[in-house]
């Protein structure tokens, strides 16, 4: 049955439409590829595939797979169905952590198909949803071969298990007028001292960084990070008036009242009878709508730095979470800066790790003790500018308001 193709009739409808399928590309390795071995791997896919798909089964068991010196980055594949389907008995996945905001030289990335197409099955997938570059379906002994091969020109695997998971970056000032941080350096320096934390899983659960340079979040990092790292500015917001009067000229200011001014979510823009526009920046909360319709006129202040929020993660205990505020601005320029940046991520997860039950991320940590309970852990001070939810109401109860102020300023003095 090896040299002769599965029926897949099923599977055959998954490339009707208007839409690339996936199936499509296995079956290009599959009648097309040089390497007889990658041909039938690949049928013997699609063979399975095929059969789950009629029985609405899984059949794919998990195990332990690894390569010397590591306890994660590898997702083990088992066939429970092996004897019909043989060739791909075992169909394993690599995680390849990426290159910060996924920059990669045309070299690499044919060195990487090489490698694969030598030791796996030719399936890659760039990116998964942890940021990793995927390398679907290798056996248990090829597994230490081709992470051999590619660990000696430069790759390493990512996170896979309870561990800290591969870092993610935007693509950061090298493409984008917005950045206001090196989304790179913070990557790097993150990644580069967790290191031991990636390949080693010894934590409650999984623990992730995202950088995104500018409040667009790019990376959606505040939704889907423990950690996340968000450039700002703590100015005014840099307007060109003349660019503004252009803008007004070219699109009328009608255009310009209904697509700009009034989308502010907190009013904070006024187009004058000049055609020049105000901007009260103290309720600018950088929602960047503005800076994207009119980048040329409106661009981020010069007091550039980082907002830090913990806690963001998708569904698992107790639903989806945001990210909340811990540090609501903070400058990344020395080294100094950075180190001090990397001590916060030590002490946060450390105090995770000690403090979170099994299974359980940061954030749902931070939800069953309390954020107060968790500031005073990893010693980070109070500030009234942590927020948990967006504010979404001008009315805004008062009562008390002035109390709890004069608290904070007297800590503040006394610190």
């Amino acid at each position: 049955m090896a040299d002769k193709h599965y029926p897949t009739p099923m599977l055959d409808e998954l490339e009707n439409g208007p839409w690339p399928s996936f199936i499509s590309g296995i079956k290009r390795l599959r009648d097309d590829h040089p390497d007889e071995r990658i041909r039938k791997v690949t049928n013997s896919l699609l063979g399975q595939l095929e059969h789950s798909y009629e029985t609405r089964k899984g059949y794919w068991k998990g195990g332990t797979v690894s390569v010397f010196g590591y306890g994660g980055g590898i997702i083990p594949r088992f066939s429970e169905v092996g004897d019909a389907f043989p060739e791909s008995r075992e169909f394993h996945t690599l995680r390849v952590q990426p290159t910060p905001a996924n920059y990669y030289t045309t070299e690499s990335m044919r060195k990487l198909a090489d490698s694969w197409e030598k030791w796996g099955s030719g399936l890659q997938t760039f990116h998964g949803q942890t940021g990793n570059i995927m390398f679907i379906g290798t056996t248990t002994e090829n597994t230490q071969h081709f992470f051999d091969e590619i660990n000696e020109y430069g790759w390493d695997l990512g996170g896979a298990g309870p561990c800290v998971r591969t870092a993610m970056s935007c693509v950061g000032a090298a493409r984008c007028e917005m950045s206001c941080t090196n989304e790179h350096a913070t990557h790097r320096h993150l990644v580069n001292n967790f290191t031991d934390d990636v390949h080693r899983p010894a934590l409650p659960y999984k623990f992730k960084f995202k950088v995104s340079g500018c409040p667009n979040d790019c990376q959606n990092s505040i939704e889907r990070s423990d950690f996340a790292v968000i450039g700002t500015w703590r100015d005014d917001m840099k307007v060109d008036q003349e660019e503004i009067k252009g803008y007004v000229a070219k699109k009328g200011r009608e255009y310009l009242m209904d697509n700009v001014i009034s989308r502010c979510p907190t009013q904070a823009l006024t187009l004058n009878d000049d055609d020049t526009l105000t901007v009260d920046n103290h309720n600018c909360v950088r929602c960047m709508h503005c800076l994207n319709v009119m980048p040329k006129a409106l661009t981020p202040g010069d007091d550039r730095g980082v907002t830090i929020l913990i806690g963001g993660k998708r569904t698992l205990k107790i639903g989806d979470l945001m990210g909340t505020v811990v540090v609501p601005f903070k400058k990344l320029e020395t080294e100094e800066d950075y180190e001090s940046l990397v001590e916060m991520a030590e002490e946060i997860i450390d105090f995770w790790a000690e403090n979170g039950l099994e299974h359980e991320r940061c954030g749902e940590m931070i939800e069953r003790i309390g954020l107060v309970n968790f500031l005073e852990g990893i010693d980070v001070e109070v500030d009234p500018h942590m927020v948990n939810n967006p504010r979404q109401s001008s009315y805004v109860r008062m009562d008390g308001w002035d109390e709890e102020a004069e608290k904070w300023f007297q800590r503040q003095a006394e610190a």
